[in-house]
């Protein structure tokens, strides 16, 4: 099942995909798509809606993030190999975790607007999944029956705020506008092996990335189980597993966005995103 969230921006509705592609209404069952309607069994009584019931949205209505009001967006920075080999980094021996304001999240195809101030913005297609039980010190066993679906993140990045500002990661990851998610949360049932997905980027229509999630060092269950040790997860909480090469911090020489470029990015059975860079008001 894939579940959305359509309507402008601070107003959006809950909706499902039927097989045909088209939006039908979810508002008369469910009041929207967060924490309150991950749970297993609430995801199988959606999953029993016979889609054809439910009203069909017409037109070509803006897609909204596909998860309402998480608690935490909880980053996995170096998790796949070839990235962490572009830029000069050791492989992990355990997750690298930073935390994306939950501010920064948006619509898959909302413009990415570029902050005051920086000189090196960059893309990063990444698999993200959303928690649908309370996690607290789980097993990887219990950490993957944790997770309610799957959907693609734009973990966008102003490098020199990352990595020339001083501190942690978070001041170059959670700037307004660095998180689109979605166009759907594809439920956990439909995505049985979230460790073999091919994953691409595109700037301009060229081609930056190209990888699969097999590259992952830490998969989903695993990164549950090892997060819930250090902090509790909560239904309608997000995380996101890191992107493949192809950076634009990796290239030689080092390639960031402009003003009116344009960023597609997709990952096998989850969709495809199509952001426009734009100047801050």
């Amino acid at each position: 099942m894939k579940l959305v969230r359509y309507g402008p921006a601070g107003r959006e509705r809950p909706g499902l995909i039927d097989r045909s592609g088209g939006v039908r209404d979810l508002a008369g069952v469910i009041a929207d798509i967060d924490g309150s309607v991950l749970a297993p069994q609430r995801i199988a009584e959606l999953e029993a809606i016979d889609p054809a019931t439910l009203p069909l949205v017409t037109g070509t209505p803006r897609v909204g993030a596909c998860v309402a009001r998480p608690g935490k967006f909880v980053a996995i920075g170096l998790n796949f190999t070839d990235h962490a080999a572009e830029t000069g980094a050791k492989i992990p021996t355990e997750p690298v975790i930073f935390m994306k304001a939950v501010s920064c999240i948006g619509g898959p195809n909302d413009p990415i607007v570029r902050p005051r101030g920086s000189q090196k913005l960059d893309w990063e297609v990444e698999l993200a999944f959303v928690i649908g039980s309370e996690c607290r010190y789980v097993d990887e066993r219990e950490g993957r029956e944790a997770i309610a679906g799957y959907f693609v993140c734009n973990d966008v990045s102003e490098r020199a705020f990352q990595m020339e500002r001083g501190g942690q990661w978070d001041k170059g990851k959670g700037c307004d506008s660095f998180g689109p998610i979605g166009p759907w949360l594809v439920t956990a049932r439909e995505v049985p092996d979230p460790a073999n997905l091919t994953m691409w980027l595109d700037v301009n229509g060229k081609r930056c990335q190209s990888g699969s999630t097999r590259n992952m060092i830490f998969k989903p269950a695993f990164l549950v189980s090892y997060l819930s040790q250090f902090m509790s997860l909560q239904p309608g909480d997000l995380v996101t597993t890191g992107t493949p090469a192809g950076v634009g911090l990796g290239m030689k020489p080092p390639r960031y966005l402009a003003d009116g470029d344009v960023v597609t990015l997709g990952i096998e059975g989850l969709g495809e995103q199509r952001q426009r860079v734009m100047p801050s008001p």
